[in-house]
């Protein structure tokens, strides 16, 4: 999720969007049905007195049907249409209505006056895209349709919600668009942290994305100039220290005294190893690709090692799965269990180092004392336990720096007089 969160909070924002108009218009369209019913229905008071007088006077059906005919209304006579309505008609509105009415009357007494309370009860149906009037009485009933009005029509507030809905999502859309070269952009940012320094961050962009992508550009090529004449000095500065250690070798062996001839021998074979782990450690700290990383079996990579450190095959014990395989590159990797050995070799008590496959991660035990320091002291360079042995102190910081490379980290323990470093 972490990945895509500029991506979703645009889609969430989105959505919430379009919900809360969605929401707005529906409530919106509620009202407003509402209210065109409300306002049909007030002309219908009009109709319901029409026929309250109606029923008060007894006037014929002929003068009903032309007061109604003012209105656009007729009345229905026909008992199927009648019925189709009634039983399928939508019922949109209802209210119940009671009129007074006073009569003049005369009995022995004389005269006096009559009220009579009238109930109605108006219904207004819909049925196939027209408008009925249904007045109920105690007694009788009428069903009117109106000719002139056509039931709530939602076609406009749709034309609004949907013109604003596309509006709203051709936005985001075009957020969207204007966020793809930032999706490009971080894959080309992680291609170059694994080690691709020939991509290119150039665009013809102008935006804030083009800026950052163009100055990336330039800050790749800066980096690229810098490590190229990183080794380029390197590579000289070690050229340069081979030919005096070879001539300083040649020369030793001119010398009389055997004593003096050992004593610079052992010298400039230290020179040599130190400029060997430095090509080693220069040649790590630039890996910047994986083209060299195959597939092997674990046991040939040990087997190497073993050869590489030139310590007999009695000494080492190793326990691991013949299919046991690992993705790394052969020489670096080899190198890294050879100065494992190395360093088992100098510091066990018994001269003798197991390998073995312990929780799934690849381990290297050996009897000695515990370590006086952090592991972390250790693998910074030329630091080591005892400083009488004869090292740079350069091996486990080639291991870690090896290990990183291939997304591993060097760890160690330690249990019942066994020191156990561990490739984790």
């Amino acid at each position: 999720m972490k990945k895509h969160a500029v991506l979703i909070t645009v889609l969430f924002a989105l959505s919430v969007s379009l919900i809360s108009i969605s929401a707005i218009f529906l409530e919106f369209y509620k009202l407003n049905k509402q209210q065109y019913i409300d306002h049909i229905f007030t002309k219908y008071s009009v109709i319901t007195q029409i026929y309250r007088d109606h029923q008060q006077r007894q006037n014929s059906e002929t003068m009903l049907d032309a007061n109604l005919a003012v209105y656009k209304m007729q009345i229905v006579k026909e008992a199927e249409e009648q019925k189709a309505v009634l039983d399928k008609g939508t019922i949109l509105k209802r209210e119940g209505f009671e009129s007074l009415s006073a009569s003049l009357m005369y009995d022995k007494n004389g005269f006096y006056t009559q009220n009579k309370i009238t109930k109605l009860r108006a219904t207004m149906i819909r049925h196939n895209k027209l408008l009925y009037f249904h007045i109920q009485t105690k007694n009788a009933g009428i069903l009117i349709k109106d000719e002139q009005l056509t039931p709530y029509n939602y076609l406009n507030i749709l034309y609004s919600f949907s013109t604003i809905f596309m509006i709203i999502s051709a936005s985001f859309i075009l957020v969207l668009q204007k966020l793809r070269p930032l999706i490009r952009l971080r894959r080309k940012i992680a291609l170059f942290g694994d080690g691709d320094m020939k991509i290119s961050f150039k665009t013809s962009s102008c935006d804030e994305i083009g800026l950052v992508s163009n100055e990336l550009e330039s800050t790749r090529r800066k980096i690229n100039s810098i490590l190229e004449s990183r080794t380029l000095f390197l590579r000289n500065i070690m050229h340069e220290l081979k030919t005096p250690i070879a001539k300083g070798t040649i020369a030793t062996q001119m010398l009389d005294s055997e004593k003096q001839r050992n004593r610079f021998s052992s010298i400039f074979n230290r020179l040599e190893a130190l400029v060997i782990e430095f090509a080693l450690i220069e040649e790590v700290t630039s890996l910047d690709d994986k083209r060299d990383f195959n597939e092997y079996r674990l046991i040939d990579i040990i087997d190497g090692a073993i050869d590489m450190a030139m310590v007999e095959r009695d000494v080492v014990s190793v326990d691991i799965n013949c299919d046991e395989k690992l993705h790394a590159n052969y020489r670096l990797y080899t190198t890294a269990i050879k100065n494992m050995i190395d360093n088992a070799m100098k510091y066990s008590n018994n001269g003798h180092i197991n390998i073995l496959i312990r929780n799934g991660e690849l381990c290297f035990e050996n009897r000695g004392d515990c370590l006086s320091q952090p592991l972390s002291y250790y693998i910074e360079p030329f630091t080591k336990q005892n400083p009488s042995k004869n090292s740079f102190g350069l091996g486990l910081y080639l291991v870690d720096s090896i290990l990183k490379a291939h997304g591993q980290v060097l760890a160690h323990e330690y249990e019942d007089g066994v020191n156990r470093f561990i490739f984790a």
